[in-house]
C-alpha cells in the first residue's frame, strides 16, 4: 500500500484546525496553551481514511507568524497540501507567506480550502475566490481547485475527501527502498519504555529491530518499538507518520531538527553548495550575509557565501555556498527555505546540490561550471561529475548518495558508461569502486614510471615491494582498493604482481656475463664454507664488488633458492642449511638441546650456530626452553 502526507498551511485562525477535526474527527491542538489561547502552536497529526479506503497522515501546522519554524518542520514532509484560506478575512499575511514557501518547497499537488463559508454570502465568497485565485497566480498552486466548506454545517466537506482522494491517487508515492530517513519533529519518553521520536518517514523502511543512526550527533541505535497512528507495528514504510522507541538514547541528546536514518547513508557537513531564489520583493542579500536555513524539521544558522555575484537581489537566482554553525543532513535535489536572521522573514529558498562540498574560490568558471552541470544535468551527467570530482576515486555507494540516487539504479548507469570507457569499476569488499577513465590513465602513468624506474635500479630485483608501490603512489585511496587495482591492470597484461612484488608485464631480471660468473662463484664459495660462513664484508673483499652490487647478488641468489638469508650479516647455503636442519631435528627426538649440542654437532663455533638457531626460532621450528630448545616442526 502506498502512503501520503497532506498538510494544512495558511494564515492563524483560518480555521485549520477545525477542519482538520472536520475530516478526521481528532482534535491536533493537544497542548493546554493552545486549547486556551484557540490557535496552534505545534505540529498536530491525524489519520485520514478517504472514501476509496485509502489512508493519509494529515499535518496541522501552525499559522501565527510567530511559529513559522514550527510550520516549516511540517511542511516539509508534505505530498499535498491544503491551502487554508478563512472566507471571513480572506488572503492574509501568513497565507502568503505559507503560499511562497509551498512554492519554494515546490509541493505541486494541493487543493485551496475556503473555510467558514457559513459566515459569508454568497456575492461575498465569490470575491474572496476570485482575490485567492489572483495571490496563487505564478505559483505552484496555480490551477489548484478552490473548494468552499463549513466545518460547522458539513458543506463542502463530502467534495473535499473526494478531491483529497482523487489527488492521492495520483500523488507519487516515496521511495520504500534505499535507505531510511525520518526528519525528527518530536521527542519525548515514556516511563519504562525510553526516548521515543517522531515524524515523517520521507524514504526506506523501517522494522523492529534495525540498525539506525541519529544525525548530525552519530549516536548509534536500533528500533525498539514502531507504531503508526497510535498503533503497534513490525515495520514502518516511507511516506508514514511514525513514532520510534529508540534504544540506548537519552531524550536530552536529541532534538526536532535531527535526523533518524540508515547508518552511513546520509552526509553531515558544516559547506552545503546550492541555488538559491530570492522572493520577488526581498532585500537585497551580500556576500556572507547571517541567514537561517530551514531543511525538513532542522533550522539551522550560517552564512551565504556567493559564488557568481557580489549580491543577490528580489527575483534573483544565484549559486551559492552555505557555511553552517552546525552540520547539515541533506541530499542533493532537497529543497530548503531561507529566512533572513534579524527581522525573521522569509526570503527565499532553493535545491542542495552538494551536500558535502569543499571550500571553493568564488567566481571559479571551472566549479560554478561543476556545480550547473549538477544542477541541471541528466542522472548519468549528474555521476559523471561526482566521479570526476573525486581525484581518488570513490564507491559505488557514496556515489549514488551524492546522487541522490537508489543504488540499483546508479549501478546500471555506470556500467553503462563504464562499458564505453569512461570509468573503471573495481569490485571491492560487496561494493563497487569508481574511478574516472583520466585518473586511471594517469595512474597507471606513475605506477609505470615508478616500475619501470625500479627495474633500471634494481635489474636483478622481480619487482617493487607492493606496499612500498602503495605507500609511494597510491596513499590517497583506501587501502582495500588497491589489490583491485592490480587485479584489473594484471587483467590488461600491464603487470604481473605475488603476494610481495609488482613488476611490469614481460619483465625478466637480466644477468650480464660478469654477473653469472660472479654469482656462479659466490654460489660455491658458501657451499665450500658450509657451517663457517663468511660475512658480508668477507665476501665483498673476495669478490672486489661493492657492498650495493654485492647485495644485489646475494638477494638475488636468496630468491633462486641457492643462499639462506639468516640475518643482516650472515647467509648459508641451502644446502648447508638444510643438512643442519636435519641434524637438530634428529637432536631434538631425544628431548631439549643446547647450542653447544649442535655446535658441536656441525662442527661450526658459537658465532655461526646462535644466529642459526634464532633464524630457526623466528621460522617457529624450534622454541626456547630455558637454555635449552626444543624442535617443534613435523
Amino acid at each position: 500500500m502506498e502512503y501520503i502526507i497532506v498538510g494544512t498551511a495558511g494564515h492563524v485562525d483560518h480555521g485549520k484546525t477545525v477542519l482538520v477535526k472536520a475530516l478526521t474527527g481528532v482534535d491536533t491542538d493537544r497542548l493546554k496553551e493552545e486549547k486556551e489561547r484557540g490557535i496552534s502552536i505545534e505540529l498536530g497529526f491525524a489519520p485520514l481514511r478517504l472514501p476509496s479506503g485509502r489512508l493519509l497522515g494529515l499535518v496541522d501546522v501552525p499559522g501565527h507568524e510567530r511559529f513559522i519554524r514550527q510550520m516549516l518542520a511540517g511542511v516539509g514532509g508534505m505530498d499535498l497540501v491544503m491551502l487554508v484560506v478563512a472566507a471571513d478575512e480572506g488572503v492574509m499575511p501568513q497565507t502568503r507567506e505559507h503560499l511562497a514557501i509551498i512554492d519554494l518547497l515546490q509541493i505541486k499537488k494541493g487543493i485551496i480550502v475556503i473555510t467558514k463559508i457559513d459566515l459569508v454570502d454568497g456575492e461575498w465568497l465569490d470575491l474572496v475566490q476570485e482575490d485567492v485565485r489572483r495571490s496563487v497566480q505564478g505559483t505552484v498552486l496555480a490551477d489548484a481547485p478552490i473548494i468552499p466548506v463549513s466545518a460547522v454545517t458539513g458543506e463542502g466537506i463530502p467534495e473535499l475527501l473526494n478531491k483529497l482522494d482523487e489527488l492521492a491517487a495520483v500523488t507519487p508515492p516515496r521511495p520504500a527502498r534505499g535507505g531510511v530517513r525520518l526528519p525528527i519533529d518530536r521527542v519525548f519518553s515514556i516511563t519504562g519504555f525510553g526516548t521515543v521520536v517522531t515524524g515523517t518517514l520521507w524514504t526506506g523502511t523501517i522494522k523492529v529491530g534495525d540498525d539506525l543512526e541519529i544525525l548530525p550527533q552519530g549516536i548509534k541505535t536500533k528500533a525498539r518499538n514502531l507504531q503508526v497512528h497510535g498503533k503497534n507495528v513490525r515495520e514502518a514504510l516511507a511516506g508514514q507518520r511514525v513514532a520510534v522507541n529508540l534504544a540506548g538514547v537519552d531524550k536530552e541528546a536529541v532534538g526536532r531538527g535531527s535526523t533518524l536514518a540508515t547508518p552511513g547513508h546520509l552526509p553531515s557537513a558544516r559547506r552545503i553548495d546550492a541555488t538559491v531564489k530570492l522572493l520577488s520583493g526581498s532585500r537585497t542579500i551580500e556576500n556572507r550575509s547571517r541567514i537561517r536555513f530551514y531543511l525538513g524539521t532542522a533550522e539551522i544558522l550560517g552564512r551565504i557565501i556567493l559564488l557568481d555575484r557580489e549580491e543577490i537581489k528580489g527575483g534573483e537566482n544565484a549559486l551559492v555556498q552555505f557555511l553552517m554553525e552546525e552540520p547539515v543532513v541533506s541530499l542533493r535535489g532537497d529543497r530548503f527555505v531561507l529566512r533572513s536572521y534579524s527581522p525573521m522573514e522569509t526570503i527565499g529558498g532553493g535545491v542542495v546540490i552538494d551536500p558535502d562540498a569543499p571550500r571553493h574560490r568564488r567566481f571559479d568558471t571551472n566549479v560554478l561550471a561543476s556545480l550547473r552541470k549538477k544542477l541541471e544535468g541528466t542522472p548519468g551527467e549528474v555521476l559523471a561529475q561526482i566521479i570526476k570530482e573525486h581525484r581518488q576515486g570513490i564507491n559505488l555507494t557514496e556515489a549514488a548518495a551524492a546522487a541522490a540516487m537508489n543504488v540499483d539504479d546508479a549501478r546500471e548507469l555506470l556500467h553503462g558508461m563504464a562499458a564505453e570507457g569512461l570509468f573503471v569499476m573495481l569490485p571491492c569488499e560487496h561494493d563497487l569502486y569508481i574511478v574516472d577513465r583520466e585518473i586511471m590513465d594517469a595512474w597507471w602513468r606513475e605506477t609505470e614510471r615508478a616500475l619501470t624506474d625500479f627495474h633500471c635500479r634494481y635489474p636483478l630485483r622481480p619487482g617493487l615491494g607492493k606496499e612500498e608501490l602503495r605507500s609511494r603512489c597510491f596513499s590517497q585511496i583506501p587501502a582495500r582498493v588497491f589489490q583491485p587495482l592490480l587485479e584489473q591492470w594484471s587483467r590488461e597484461g600491464r603487470i604481473v604482481f605475488t603476494a610481495g612484488t609488482v613488476a611490469l608485464a614481460g619483465f625478466k631480471p637480466d644477468l650480464t656475463p660478469k654477473q653469472k660468473e660472479l654469482l656462479e662463484g659466490i654460489a660455491a664459495y658458501y657451499r665450500t664454507a658450509r657451517w663457517q660462513p663468511p660475512d658480508f664484508k668477507g665476501v665483498a673483499a673476495n669478490f672486489k664488488v661493492q657492498p650495493s652490487e654485492l647485495e644485489e647478488l646475494l638477494h638475488y641468489l636468496v630468491r633462486e633458492g641457492v643462499l639462506v638469508k639468516i640475518n643482516e650479516e650472515f647467509y648459508w647455503h641451502r644446502e648447508a642449511f638444510e643438512e643442519a636442519v636435519n641434524v637438530v631435528r634428529e637432536l631434538g627426538r631425544t628431548g631439549p638441546f643446547g647450542l653447544a649440542e649442535v655446535r658441536d654437532a656441525l662442527g661450526s663455533s658459537r658465532k655461526f650456530i646462535l644466529p642459526f638457531l634464532e633464524y630457526l626460532d623466528r621460522l617457529k621450528l624450534t622454541r626456547r626452553q630455558g637454555d635449552k630448545r626444543i624442535f617443534i616442526a613435523n
